[in-house]
């Protein structure tokens, strides 16, 4: 996406005279002149805040390594409607509408330590979903958040994470929802075998989704690609948002144009993560909860920077001397 600097020398400048030292609300002000040059104006919005959660079940599952079942998914995707979840709270606080998506609870992936998680079709098809949740998105929001839910889904995440970037999977295997140290190694065993059996290609994120990946996943990196070409503001969540925004940059270098990273996880290999992105998100919490929750929390604070920067006083409005 080409950027105006026009536009972004005008946001600054007002920035630079707001009634306060330049550049002394630090990265609020920089997250300001992101979503001006995505927006495409010097007067950017948060007013209208959407955030979806994806949900779907992993057939890698049935090795073993989440300490909760399958059904938990299905569980918590009736309470996200019943309104009874962490997000919903959250948003509702930040007045931020929930959508959710079922991307494939039943059936659920297969077992990629076996056989590929899904077709190439049906990866494809993943991706579809995402960019026609975005598509609608973009008439209804100016900012979006993306959340998951999917019990297992830190495993898909983790291999995509070790595919990419070649970390081994003892360094990319994480506690998930609870795991133990035993079982956190059981996992990374898993992930090792499943690298193994599928070769993956890091420069071909399709095939990779295909192999190791989630349909929520598949998803959301159809949401980035979506938004990435249409000037939609994002804002990512946590270790498994950020798989499928590593999906989304292998299919298309420029997918991140438009995404805002939430923050920094407790899950082990987020911090990897975040690097290979070279993202750098709001807020480092020790959350680990998901569902989009970091997004929320982050999206808030962008809604703070859009009116610290649309409603303050200049100098000459204040007429406050700012000396030379």
């Amino acid at each position: 996406m080409n950027f105006d600097p026009a536009l972004e020398a005008h946001v600054r400048a007002r920035l630079d005279d707001l009634t306060k030292p330049p550049g002394s609300l630090g990265r609020l002000e920089d997250a300001v002149v992101r979503l001006a040059l995505i927006q495409g104006t010097e007067n950017p919005t948060v007013s209208r805040k959407g955030l979806y959660v994806f949900c779907a079940n992993h057939g890698v599952t049935a090795e073993g390594i989440s300490p909760f079942p399958s059904e938990v998914t299905s569980q918590m995707v009736a309470n996200f409607h019943h309104g009874g979840a962490a997000i919903n709270v959250l948003c509702r606080r930040e007045n931020i509408e929930t959508v959710i998506v079922d991307a494939g609870i039943d059936p659920a992936t297969r077992n990629f330590a076996q056989e590929p998680a899904m077709s190439r079709e049906r990866a494809e098809a993943a991706l579809a979903l995402g960019s026609c949740c975005a598509a609608e998105a973009a008439a209804r929001f100016d900012l979006v958040g993306l959340g998951e839910m999917g019990i297992g889904n830190t495993t898909p995440a983790a291999a995509i994470l070790s595919a990419i970037t070649g970390a081994d999977p003892s360094d990319t295997a994480g506690a998930g929802t609870g795991s133990d140290p035993a079982q956190v190694a059981h996992k990374a065993s898993v992930i090792r075998r499943a690298l193994a059996l599928h070769a993956l290609d890091p420069a071909d994120g399709i095939a990779m989704l295909a192999a190791v990946g989630g349909f929520e996943i598949g998803a959301m990196a159809g949401f980035i690609l979506h938004a990435s070409r249409n000037r939609l503001a994002i804002m990512l969540d946590g270790f498994p948002c950020c798989a499928a925004a590593l999906i989304a940059r292998a299919i298309d270098p420029h997918a991140l144009d438009t995404a805002f990273f939430g923050h920094r996880s407790a899950e082990k290999a987020h911090g990897l993560m975040l690097h290979a992105l070279h993202a750098h998100p709001f807020l480092d919490l020790g959350m680990r909860l998901g569902e989009g929750t970091g997004a929320a929390l982050a999206m808030g604070l962008l809604d703070a920077a859009v009116k610290l920067y649309g409603e303050m006083a200049t100098f000459s409005q204040a007429r406050v001397s700012i000396g030379q």
